[in-house]
């Protein structure tokens, strides 16, 4: 990892599109990307062409970045997530806003009660690879409300969809996400029972 006054020098390179530095930011900030990128997407290669989008924006208007504060690096950090959230909205937009009201209409999901302790055995991973696995549109209102903070009026002006649209499938994702949840437990817990 870079250290501030590292970053500080390559981020005033990268401005004059020194190539060197724009690969030093690119190779250090990759995993906090991709992990931004993967929670937008289910396939690595859509993962892949956010982050490399997300980037190019970057180089682009890295000429007008501004710290937000004395940590420089945790400042450049949050500027890259909020580029990166927004480019997984653009592409959000691009490859499935057509099937978005389809998709969310003709989905009908139910959810069985079992053991509550089960939340506590999962990982982080696997809560990601979940998440993963929900619907284009939950997955993008759920990341928006739940890990980036939007409010559902955000959420309807960026993607184009009414506040009671990005309600519903926030309600409809948490439902989604609790039925995976509990499917990859049932199944690990007959693996453990063989």
């Amino acid at each position: 990892m870079l250290s501030a006054e590292e970053l500080s020098v390559h981020i005033e390179r990268c401005a004059l599109n020194n190539r060197e530095s724009q690969k030093k930011i690119y190779t250090s900030f990759y995993g906090y990307a991709m992990a931004v990128c993967d929670r937008y997407t289910n396939t690595q290669d859509d993962a892949v062409e956010i982050l490399n989008d997300g980037f190019l924006k970057i180089f682009r208007e890295i000429h007008r970045y501004r710290p937000a504060y004395t940590d420089v690096i945790s400042s450049f950090k949050g500027w890259l997530r909020k580029i990166m959230v927004y480019t997984a909205i653009d592409h959000f937009r691009k490859n499935h806003k057509h099937q978005f009201t389809t998709e969310l209409d003709n989905v009908v999901i139910q959810v069985s009660s079992t053991d509550e302790d089960a939340l506590d055995r999962i990982s982080y991973e696997e809560i990601i690879r979940s998440i993963q696995e929900l619907t284009p549109g939950y997955r993008t209102v759920f990341n928006l409300f739940i890990i980036e903070g939007f409010t559902h009026e955000e959420i309807s002006d960026k993607l184009g969809i009414s506040i009671g649209t990005s309600k519903s499938n926030l309600a409809k994702a948490r439902r989604q996400l609790q039925k995976i949840l509990f499917k990859q437990n049932e199944i690990q817990v007959r693996k453990n029972a063989v």
